[in-house]
């Protein structure tokens, strides 16, 4: 028994050992520079200008979802939206696996510019793939109209040459403080009306909306006076949109995962290709 006790007690010592030099070299690969960098859609506070579409929605509503694409009708085209987070984006990798649009963020408030934004934009247009731009709004931060301006500057401007899609407002949950940023609901309304005037009076072309349908309802009084001339990109990561915004009795665009494979927020266009050319040419 004695004998039979110091050899447990011995590979007990040995398991413990390993163990300790296992932990030891995880220990060492974090403390490597860039290791312990933030994943893109990660629980880190997010710091101004790192917004991204669907940045909010994460931390209000969650995603359940793995990824999969969810059972819908036959007839739309998968698409993907990127910022800063991607990086330099492998589109042919993309577009090989059957994404044939893509959303980029350009700007976010009158201050921040997606670094990024030419590799992204540029290089979906470059592989084939119709693509626009996106502007993650502030509107504590100033005016609509200002936002729209700074937003069709620097990359949010539209051009009728087939491959390019009209600008999206991303007006979401406050991912930096109060859900709907302060604004009273009649407030936030004025505050989108000038936002989506100003981008048309400077590119012809009425704004897309992506927002969510409990937000929308939250911090605008669920407003039905915008559907009628702004396409709606609706957020919900779930097997169907669900009930959409008042105002609204379809949507044009619906990101239903932020876990896409690949790269990105994973959406799906609610129709076939040629009508997305149709959307593209205005």
């Amino acid at each position: 028994m004695p004998r039979t006790g110091s050899r447990t007690i011995r590979r007990r010592r040995g398991f413990l050992s390993a163990a300790g030099a296992l932990l030891a070299a995880i220990a060492l690969l974090l403390a490597l520079p860039g290791a312990a960098a933030a994943a893109p859609h990660d629980d880190s506070p997010i710091k101004p200008g790192e917004a991204w579409m669907g940045a909010g929605v994460q931390q209000h509503e969650g995603d359940p979802t793995d990824g999969t694409p969810p059972p819908t009708l036959a007839a739309t085209v998968e698409g993907v939206d990127v910022s800063s987070h991607q990086g330099n984006v492998n589109w042919s990798s993309l577009w090989s696996s059957g994404v044939k649009w893509a959303y980029v963020k350009a700007t976010e408030g009158t201050s921040y510019k997606n670094p990024y934004f030419t590799q992204q934009y540029n290089g979906s247009y470059n592989i084939g793939m119709i693509r626009g731009a996106y502007h993650f709004a502030l509107p504590n931060n100033s005016s609509g109209a200002s936002q729209a301006n700074y937003f069709a500057t620097n990359g949010g401007g539209w051009s009728k040459d087939g491959k390019t899609l009209p600008g999206v407002l991303d007006i979401e949950y406050n991912p930096y403080g109060a859900t709907c940023y302060g604004l009273s609901q009649s407030a936030m309304v004025s505050w989108i009306r000038d936002f989506t005037t100003t981008y048309k009076a400077r590119t012809g072309r009425d704004a897309v909306i992506y927002t969510t349908t409990n937000w929308w309802s939250q911090c605008t009084g669920n407003n039905s006076s915008f559907g009628s001339t702004n396409p709606l990109w609706i957020a919900r990561y779930a097997s169907s949109p669900g009930t959409l915004p008042a105002g609204w009795g379809f949507y044009t665009f619906w990101q239903y995962t932020s876990s896409g494979p690949i790269v990105g927020d994973h959406n799906v266009f609610n129709g076939a290709y040629d009508r997305l050319k149709v959307l593209a040419n205005g």
